[in-house]
């Protein structure tokens, strides 16, 4: 099969390799769309000691099932392998199993290619109709989903009445933004340094998008709740500096593990701060019923090109030559 191959730092090669051989309990998935992920470039950078050269990436997919139950039928794929026996599987928190692997990670190889072997639990069927890239969008956008289901308890008055700040308008922040919006915020900004895709959050409506290197234009003390969906240094100093007194930061991204936390500041004045990592298969369904039912809008922020076309797409997301919160390959 031809595949998207990572070989070494900022080098990735379309080439052929060998078909994946599904085991007891898993099946075989044609790849019909796979979403370029922020974790993905960072293995790209060479900054991801889990993913060392040479390996397949990419784990945002959606295809059809060559084998099993769900033979024939376009699936989603759920990443996120884990045991199933461990208290945090049988509790309904699968993303904290301790022995989860996730697809692009030795030992399992990742969607930029044209099949895929994953187990058949973590398939979920889509309408026939959905649109292939917008399906791939399912495991971001689930990210999104769980980070504003975990944020919002602790936040103290509706998310209505609530002035919300995302850092970063990649797939997941735009995703976390129209998540707020679809729950009722009505104060929602969004903050990233690209100004192609600060275009591009703009025309996904009802959203206030800032340049957050302008001084002032992220008010200090400003906002209830604060959605960190890059996790660098810069933005964590950002997030401590806009949170309002017994605020919420919630904290996705991992783009570097820098301090940047204003410590003092989250202890005086009784901020929430949490983490949050990718989902649990309650999302995933939720997230494929939003996007079946637009609720999240017309999802055209995306770029979808070949997968042959991989390497191309990695350098221009790199100079930020793409106004696209997403890139989408399709091989």
């Amino acid at each position: 099969m031809k595949a998207l191959v990572y070989t070494g730092p900022r080098q990735m090669e379309f080439r052929d390799e060998p078909g994946p051989e599904p085991g007891a309990g898993e099946v075989l998935v044609e790849v019909e769309a796979v979403g370029i992920c922020g974790s993905d470039m960072h293995a790209y950078f060479g900054h991801d000691d889990r993913r060392p050269a040479p390996l397949i990436l990419g784990h945002e997919a959606c295809g059809r099932a060559m084998t099993g139950r769900h033979e024939g039928r376009r699936v989603v794929i759920n990443p996120l392998v884990s045991c199933g026996r461990c208290d945090d599987c049988q509790g309904g928190r699968a993303n904290l199993c301790a022995a989860r692997e996730i697809i692009s990670m030795p030992p399992r190889q990742g969607a930029f290619a044209e099949m895929i072997k994953i187990p058949e639990t973590n398939v979920i069927v889509v309408p026939e109709d959905m649109d292939p890239a917008h399906a791939a969008l399912t495991e971001p956008i689930a990210t999104a989903l769980h980070a504003v289901g975990v944020a919002q308890p602790p936040v103290w008055r509706p998310l209505g009445e609530c002035r919300a700040l995302v850092l970063g308008g990649g797939a997941i922040g735009l995703s976390a933004a129209l998540v707020l919006k679809s729950r009722g915020a009505r104060n929602i900004h969004v903050a990233d340094t690209n100004p192609l895709r600060r275009g591009t959050s703009e025309n996904a409506g009802g959203l206030s998008v800032v340049d957050p290197t302008l001084p002032g234009a992220i008010a200090e003390n400003g906002f209830e709740l604060v959605i960190d969906a890059v996790g660098g240094q810069a933005t964590r100093r950002a997030a401590s500096a806009a949170v309002a007194p017994g605020g919420v930061i919630a904290h996705i991204g991992l783009q570097d593990s820098d301090d940047g936390l204003d410590i003092r500041k989250l202890t005086l004045q009784e901020v929430t701060f949490v983490g949050t990592y990718t989902y649990t298969m309650v999302d995933f369904r939720a997230t494929v019923t939003a996007i079946e039912e637009g609720v999240l809008g017309p999802l055209d922020w995306i770029e979808q090109r070949p997968l042959s076309d991989g390497p191309a797409a990695f350098d221009d997301l790199e100079h930020g030559r793409t106004a696209a919160s997403k890139v989408v390959l399709v091989p």
